[in-house]
């Protein structure tokens, strides 16, 4: 499927935004441990959200106009976060852990190698 310039754009937005929900632990207390909105997610719709996103983006990431080093930044994320995903499911065991805490911060960086704004700041 071709995509406009324009398009190519607002994919990697979305899926840079998806970063936002794995970097704020106040979100994940308050969305996905104590299920209050007016958000309606969970870990699991993350970890979906990011992986059905990933890597279509990380295969054509010159077509999207991604740099080597926001490249390397995300596959680096991507292997963590796999490995991560793949042995925690519940934000209640894992919020505290270092391990989480790691991949907290390796999604900020993805955010400060997109520039990407949040509302609060």
């Amino acid at each position: 499927m071709k995509f406009t310039d324009e398009q190519k754009k607002q994919i990697v937005k979305g899926f840079v935004k998806i970063f936002t929900r794995i970097s704020n632990k106040e979100y994940q207390i308050r969305v996905w441990i104590e299920g209050k909105g007016p958000e309606c997610d969970d870990f699991d719709d993350t970890v979906n959200d990011f992986f059905g996103e990933c890597d279509s983006i990380l295969e054509n990431h010159k077509e999207f106009g991604i740099t080597e080093s926001q490249y390397e930044l995300l596959v680096k994320f991507r292997d963590a976060f796999k490995a991560f995903s793949d042995d925690n499911y519940f934000p209640h065991e894992f919020i505290e852990s270092p391990e989480w805490k790691k991949i907290m911060e390796m999604a900020k960086d993805v955010l400060k190698a997109f520039n990407y704004q949040t509302k609060s700041e």
